[in-house]
């Protein structure tokens, strides 16, 4: 479908992989010609979308992993460079959410979603750095428009994702002048398997949720995965330290 190739000769990895903006965003950069390792707790679904690219002509492997592991996201890095002997594209896609009324979210919620939202990107950065210094790389992280704007019923997530925006700002500063780029995504809906699990409290106000959307749909996830391959890709080298928002108007 694309004719570009903008990651010719590129290794990139894609957390989250196994569905949703992971999964298109795996499958678009190797479209692209990037070889790319699909990384997911779910083996069996970053298996599949591995064997997707590869049946659609791309370069693909997959691994199981636990974001909110520090161990795991080093050796994951470690067998990385292993497998490829390089790396120049990080996409931190991984993500949970939990909504309901913030007064009653479970204390494991809240560390789960700042685990696996937040930690789990800084784990994975933390150890791909040396590795994207040496390629003049770069690193994608999902944030969302809920890490922009105060958003009802999501305390802990839009709490680990407006942390990974000032994350990715603070790594962007600090290593912008050693070569790396370091940007995030902040898609408003979007139909995935994340968006859909989402349910709201029985006594919730529906003011404070139609003023999340302008237009009457939600993003497609190959919609993200273009801004994301965008953004990835040498066309956007003077972007860094963005937070750019895909949301229809949501933030504006």
């Amino acid at each position: 479908m694309q004719s570009m190739r903008r990651f010719d000769g590129k290794d990139a990895i894609v957390t989250g992989a196994a569905s949703g903006i992971g999964r298109a965003t795996a499958l678009r950069l190797a479209e692209e010609g990037a070889r790319v390792l699909c990384a997911d707790l779910d083996e069996r679904g970053a298996a599949e979308t591995a064997q997707t690219a590869v049946h659609d002509g791309g370069s693909a492997e997959s691994e199981c992993l636990d974001v909110s592991d520090a161990d795991a996201c080093r050796r994951m890095i470690e067998n990385a460079i292993a497998t490829f002997g390089k790396l120049d594209v990080l996409c931190n896609i991984a993500g949970i959410g939990r909504y309901g009324d913030s007064s009653l979210l479970a204390d494991a919620d809240w560390d789960r979603q700042i685990a696996i939202n937040l930690s789990g990107p800084f784990y994975l950065s933390k150890a791909a750095i040396p590795h994207l210094l040496a390629t003049r790389g770069n690193i994608v992280n999902m944030a969302s428009a809920a890490g922009l704007v105060g958003t009802a019923y999501a305390a802990g997530y839009a709490s680990s994702k407006g942390g990974l925006v000032l994350l990715t700002r603070s790594l962007a500063v600090e290593f912008g002048r050693k070569g790396i780029r370091v940007n995030c995504i902040c898609p408003g809906g979007v139909d995935t398997p994340l968006s859909h699990s989402v349910t709201f409290p029985q006594d919730v106000d529906e003011k404070l949720l139609h003023r999340m959307q302008l237009v009457n749909r939600i993003a497609k996830p190959e919609e993200i995965a273009a801004m994301v391959a965008y953004v990835a890709s040498d066309e956007a080298k003077y972007v860094n330290g963005a937070a750019l928002s895909i949301d229809g108007g949501q933030v504006a």
